[in-house]
């Protein structure tokens, strides 16, 4: 049996990954993933990437990973922009060069959001605004057929979740390490992700020897959220702020 840390979502909140590494090592877990969003955010870019590159983690890139990459791309959004601002081209290097995809251990497949779609959620849909849990029959549609997995890790929707589909396969996704809610008013449905909450999250698995999900369990930490919601007013970024000391876009 296994033992498996699965973190997502850091978006260069370091003191909240600072609390989940430590969890993860009090914990005893004899592996980890990181399923990407390593550091965009108006927080501590570089310090995350040093810290997650530090660990040696398999590690792979979610999509604000490639637009921070990518400098015509970085342009687009303030977070994305800021990171690349503030990191090094050894560390942009090291995001470029991530994967979209993992197999991390047998029976496992690891990607940010959907297969085919680093921005596309694969656990949810819009309804009324806010983000909900999609029927089984269109998770399956947009996971596509099994290739051996018996378990998928995804992340990118903030929303932990395990869902069991009808053809055997568990998906997890263990939430946000360092943004528990975000607003996305560009999406063609424009929505809010809330976790109501602002502890950093992860996922602790228990796993048998072909990937089978023998235990879940989803930790939400206490760290220090307020240097990092007065770190984001800092670099102009109250909705940040707000979303980091509630788990709240608004309210």
């Amino acid at each position: 049996m296994t033992r498996l840390a699965v973190l997502a979502d850091v978006h260069g909140n370091v003191p909240a990954l600072e609390a989940v590494l430590a969890d993860v090592k009090a914990a005893g877990a004899g592996a980890m993933v990181n399923l990407g969003d390593c550091i965009s955010g108006p927080l501590w870019p570089a310090e995350s990437c040093a810290a997650l590159m530090a660990t040696g983690m398999p590690t792979l890139r979610g999509n604000h990973d490639r637009w921070v990459a990518d400098a015509a791309l970085a342009e687009r959004l303030p977070s994305d922009r800021y990171a690349r601002a503030e990191t090094s081209a050894a560390q942009q290097d090291w995001l470029r060069a991530l994967p979209p995809l993992l197999r991390p251990l047998p029976g496992v497949l690891a990607f940010h959001a959907c297969p085919a779609d680093d921005n596309a959620y694969l656990l949810e849909e819009v309804a009324a605004g806010r983000l909900a849990l999609a029927p089984a029959a269109a998770i399956a549609a947009r996971l596509g057929p099994a290739t051996g997995e018996r378990l998928v890790l995804c992340a990118h929707s903030h929303q932990p979740r395990l869902v069991h589909l009808p053809d055997g396969r568990a998906v997890v996704n263990p939430g946000s390490v360092g943004c528990p809610a975000y607003a996305d008013p560009m999406a063609a449905e424009p929505h809010v992700s809330e976790t109501g909450s602002p502890a950093a999250r992860y996922a602790l698995l228990e796993l048998g020897p072909d990937g089978a999900l023998l235990g879940c369990e989803f930790r939400a930490l206490a760290y220090d959220w307020e240097a990092a919601a007065r770190r984001a007013e800092a670099n102009d970024s109250p909705a940040w702020a707000q979303a980091l000391r509630s788990g709240w876009v608004t309210g």
